[in-house]
């Protein structure tokens, strides 16, 4: 099947039966290759899960030899909100090709994100119309809670991670949007990370394997 983002797909070994989904979307100027190593030491431990790793629908403007979800080098909120609505319509399309290409349904898949990447996994965990397995985001935000707040359609299970030097995106983002998780009734677990800046260090890929690990053997 052709689908309509590219993306690196790492599945499970042996020729195990797919039984979840995660799926990784990087940060600005990245691509599907850079946050798949995430799953070099995820795989081990998640035997029956295929990780997906889709580029975003543009060419990054700022690192051309990377992705953009949605245009940064214009600092207009509205316009940045229309542009990340864009690319949540291409990955909606992006999910329902992968849901019918391996039979899975939203409570099989984890969202995952970066940055950028972390930004539209809530947004599309939180509009979708059957909620996802998990939200696992590193290092982002919320972009509008006001238009969140207007097109949230379900709950879901959520955890963020963030480092305390982050000089990227703050990480009073993340007490943010903990704070508008907590008014709209959505289980959050937030976390923190200390001496970290803007990456995704092995303590947070830690903490998000187990809270992934625990959440897929409850489903």
């Amino acid at each position: 099947m052709t689908f309509c983002l590219d993306s690196v797909q790492i599945k499970p070994e042996k020729n195990q039966e797919i039984g979840n989904a995660i799926i990784l979307l990087h940060g600005y100027g990245g691509d599907g290759k850079d946050i798949s190593m995430l799953s070099l030491n995820w795989k081990r431990h998640l035997p029956n899960t295929i990780f997906i790793c889709p580029n975003g629908p543009e060419k990054c403007l700022i690192n051309p030899s990377g992705y953009q979800w949605f245009d940064l080098t214009q600092e207009n909120s509205k316009y940045i909100l229309e542009e990340s609505k864009k690319s949540e319509e291409k990955l909606k399309e992006f999910i329902n090709q992968i849901k019918k290409e391996y039979n899975l349904l939203n409570k099989n898949i984890c969202l995952s994100g970066f940055s950028q990447g972390c930004m539209m996994s809530i947004n599309l965990g939180l509009t979708s119309d059957d909620e996802y397995n998990c939200i696992v985001g590193f290092s982002g935000k919320i972009i509008d809670e006001k238009d969140l707040e207007s097109r949230k359609k379900i709950s879901a299970n959520i955890l963020l991670t963030h480092g305390e030097n982050d000089e990227i995106v703050s990480p009073n983002f993340m007490l943010a949007a903990k704070d508008f998780f907590i008014r709209n009734n959505i289980n959050n677990e937030t976390h923190l990370i200390k001496n970290c800046g803007h990456h995704i260090p092995v303590e947070a890929s830690s903490i998000a394997l187990n809270y992934i690990s625990k959440k897929f053997n409850n489903s």
